[in-house]
């Protein structure tokens, strides 16, 4: 009866720590300003119960980027069943460039050793769900062989880079139909 009672304590703690990341993911998109008593309110918890999963704010935000991360990249195997590869790339980075700039808001948050270890850590993981992607885009046709995942990351940083409002978005889609076209195959 202790395990299962404990077993269900753990279940509980893992579900107010997912509802705290979403909540917080949320605030930080609103404002990089979110104070953690905000999000505590917003996300129906205790200071307490906040600090107990996040002791500082600068966990919380890495938290928040790394379950993002964690996210966008076990997206790639649904994201290729619901459509074309190709589409699926383009959504893929609409959402990568959605956590950039989300990530680009909060600033020095993110700029301590701690943070950029953990950053780097993503970046093997988005490398590999990329790979898959061009995998696939080559696969249908859609993408020319001989693409590297890193390359293509490089370049398609424009998208993090385009306001996030109307215009930056048809911008970020004319320039995402550019690269689209160098990257087909050679006919």
């Amino acid at each position: 009866m202790k395990e299962q009672t404990r077993s269900m304590t753990r279940a509980d703690a893992l579900k107010n720590r997912e509802h705290i990341l979403q909540i917080a993911h949320d605030a930080f998109v609103e404002s990089g300003a979110t104070s953690l008593n905000e999000i505590a309110k917003r996300a129906g918890v205790g200071a307490g119960t906040l600090y107990r999963h996040f002791p500082t704010r600068e966990a919380l935000i890495l938290a928040v980027y790394h379950h993002d991360i964690q996210r966008l990249v076990a997206s790639v195997p649904a994201l290729l069943v619901q459509d074309t590869a190709v589409h699926a790339f383009r959504q893929w980075f609409a959402t990568l460039a959605d956590y950039i700039r989300v990530k680009h808001g909060l600033g020095d948050a993110l700029h301590s050793p701690a943070a950029q270890e953990a950053i780097q850590g993503t970046y093997a993981p988005v490398i590999a769900a990329l790979d898959e992607l061009i995998r696939a885009c080559i696969a249908e046709g859609s993408m020319r062989e001989g693409l590297r995942a890193a390359d293509l990351l490089l370049l398609m940083g424009f998208y993090w880079r385009a306001p996030a409002n109307a215009e930056g978005r048809a911008q970020a889609e004319r320039l995402m139909d550019i690269v689209l076209d160098g990257l087909a195959p050679n006919t």
